[in-house]
């Protein structure tokens, strides 16, 4: 009956009180009648991109089968967007934010964000915010999991929706931003490419008009054609002289013969020269129209290939597109997920308890240690 008494005086001792019994007290007040309820909305989502390989499993494998393949370093993009201050700011645009979780969301004077009513809350939101967020990739499948806590369901499906919202928008922003500078780089090329196979043309066509030559190379096996019929019909005349001066030295046509010989041999020079021997000759303007010609038969194949390269940026542009496939929509949640009410109370009793009874034995041992 002694221990009895003795244990129940114990529970009345000033370290029971404050270890246990004003701790549990203040527990089931506060989770009883302050705590405000907390509600978790969730959302499922992968980055898709076509044409990008993938090695993940389950989903990952019919995402790609499908024809597409998720993404994993978009998706982490995609998280680090959501977990910033811009994004912040676009889903806070009309103050929706703020009011969920101040005083537009019904929380106690204990849970909510800015209880004493502060101007500066820029960086205090923020964190707060954060806080509420939870954004995790799984590495199988790149799914991404959203969850946003708030403490009434409708602000919470509605701030995970708006977020949802805003990080398409981002990836759509990251598309065109990237199409254009992949469409501009290959138009700029093509447009050099055109500029420079239109100065190699108009260089090739100038060259022509001062030269008065189309093409060295055919006009001047033209003029070596022509040249040897001349030289053909300069030995047969000349075999034919020697014949007549052999047996008929009185023939009329000896003076015809030599004369036209020597006319042979006028024409044949003439020719050579405009062939060879001089600064307008074939042979001499030959060098300076292979060079131009060459420059814009190589111009004209690189204005091919920009035109090839201008139009697989397009294409690649079109194809490789990344945007946000939705796989669970925004919950509405209708139960709180926090606060653990009874745990709470639960575990403020037991470790009252253990700090009690570890206190009570060391104030035991000093005192006997005095005695």
């Amino acid at each position: 009956m002694s221990n009895i008494t003795e244990k129940l005086a114990g529970l009345k001792s000033p370290l029971f009180l404050v270890t246990v019994a004003v701790p549990t007290f203040l527990s089931i007040l506060y989770f009883g009648l302050f705590a405000s309820d907390v509600y978790m909305s969730e959302s499922r989502f992968v980055v898709r991109s076509p044409d990008k390989g993938s090695g993940s499993a389950g989903l990952g494998m019919l995402l790609k089968a499908s024809g597409f393949s998720n993404d994993n370093s978009e998706a982490l993009v995609t998280r680090d967007y959501i977990l910033s201050r811009d994004a912040l700011a676009a889903v806070n645009k009309d103050g929706l934010v703020t009011r969920a979780y101040t005083t537009g969301g019904g929380a106690s004077i204990f849970n909510r964000f800015n209880p004493l009513g502060q101007q500066a809350i820029g960086e205090r939101l923020y964190r707060f915010y954060v806080n509420k967020l939870e954004v995790a990739n799984e590495t199988a499948s790149s799914i991404t999991t959203l969850r946003v806590r708030a403490f009434t369901p409708k602000d919470a499906e509605a701030i995970n929706e708006r977020l949802l919202e805003r990080a398409e928008d981002m990836v759509n922003r990251l598309n065109l931003r990237g199409r254009t500078d992949l469409i501009d780089y290959a138009n700029k090329e093509l447009v050099e490419a055109k500029v420079v196979a239109r100065d190699a043309a108009v260089a090739l066509s100038n060259y022509r008009n001062r030269s008065g030559v189309v093409d060295p190379e055919r006009q001047a096996s033209t003029q070596l054609q022509m040249i040897s019929k001349l030289q053909d019909e300069l030995i047969s005349t000349k075999t034919e002289l020697v014949q007549l001066r052999a047996f008929t030295p009185q023939n009329p046509q000896i003076p015809v013969l030599t004369s036209r010989i020597a006319e042979l041999g006028r024409e044949i020079d003439a020719q050579m020269g405009q062939v060879v021997g001089n600064r307008t000759s074939l042979a001499a303007t030959a060098a300076e129209y292979q060079r131009l010609q060459l420059e814009s038969e190589v111009a004209d194949k690189q204005l091919g290939a920009a035109i090839a390269s201008y139009q697989d940026a397009r294409n690649e542009a079109r194809r490789k597109r990344a945007y946000i496939e939705r796989i669970a929509q925004p919950s509405l949640p209708d139960s709180s997920d926090e606060p653990k009410r009874l745990r709470g109370i639960l575990s403020t009793f037991v470790l009252g308890l253990v700090a009690w009874g570890i206190l009570t034995m060391l104030t035991a041992g000093v005192r006997e240690h005095h005695d």
